[in-house]
């Protein structure tokens, strides 16, 4: 469903645990993509689906993602870019077999498909925490500077709301439609990092996802909250593209000899095109030069 809700959740520590294994998923989010679904993707480059995770996964997440940040502190999202007023943590595969799960999910590979075709990989696994009382505007921006080409659209985001997105605490501005512009905004906006006259706020709630076509024009706004405001965000991008982190040489060996097939292809470590396209070219984020 394409929809926008908000209502504070509180964050409970929880053990680790399976969460394929358990019905971590609403019943209503296995059904197929619908035409409205599509279309709506379409138009406005991106779709809200509320309540997408269940209150186990969502928990569960939490937990991992403030394990690591506590674990890596100052080197927190190092391994690719690191942001003012805002913890980062890059490279997430390598770090629990609850990201490895979450980047495989049929449904939302279903979601990715759609915007991307049928041959895509995981681009990069990292997660964002906007700080409580920030004043940082994340500048509007395409991933990876992606513009589209003669092939069609080759980025895609998924992003995991962790806490609720408010009009408040950095919720994501983004502009609908810009995705079809085939334009980057710092190519035409004398000040990306201001507002624009189209950009709308993605609010919703804890365990929602969001499929967002990231030709689209956006970015996150300032926290103005006491509290942090963190996401998850599976990126995706088309075959014959570099992966912004190369996860052949950031997975240890370790974690990939105990990988299956399914998540070695979609992380493409059997792939030479990507060894070649990946390990001199990965590296792009869009803002952060």
């Amino acid at each position: 469903m394409s929809c926008v809700a908000g209502m504070a959740l509180e964050t409970r520590r929880t053990p680790p645990y399976t969460p394929l294994d358990r019905g971590d998923f609403q019943e209503s989010d296995r059904n197929p993509m619908n035409e409205r679904e599509k279309q709506h993707l379409n138009d406005e480059g991106y779709l809200l689906l509320e309540n997408f995770m269940s209150k186990e996964l969502l928990e569960a997440v939490r937990h991992r993602i403030e394990e690591i940040f506590a674990e890596e502190g100052e080197r927190a999202g190092a391994e690719f870019k690191q942001e003012p007023q805002s913890r980062r943590l890059a490279n997430l595969v390598n770090k629990g077999e609850i990201f490895q799960q979450i980047i495989v999910i049929p449904r939302v590979l279903e979601y990715v498909s759609h915007v991307l075709g049928p041959r895509f990989k995981l681009s990069s696994l990292n997660a964002r925490s906007a700080n409580p009382y920030s004043d940082w505007v994340q500048p509007l921006h395409c991933d990876a500077g992606a513009v589209p080409d003669e092939k069609g659209y080759w980025v895609c985001n998924v992003i995991w709301l962790l806490d609720d997105f408010t009009t408040e605490n950095g919720a994501i501005r983004m502009v609908p439609g810009s995705h079809q512009w085939g334009i980057l905004p710092q190519d035409v906006l004398p000040d990306p990092q201001g507002p624009h006259a189209d950009e709308v706020l993605l609010t919703g709630r804890a365990g929602s996802a969001v499929i967002m076509n990231v030709h689209m024009w956006h970015g996150a706004t300032a926290n103005r909250t006491g509290s942090p405001r963190r996401a998850l965000h599976s990126f995706y991008c088309r075959w014959d593209k570099p992966q912004q982190q190369y996860q052949k040489k950031l997975v240890s060996p370790e974690v990939q000899r105990r990988l299956s097939p399914e998540l070695r292809k979609i992380l493409a470590l059997d792939d030479p095109l990507n060894d070649e396209l990946s390990s001199e070219k990965s590296g792009a984020s869009g803002f952060l030069r």
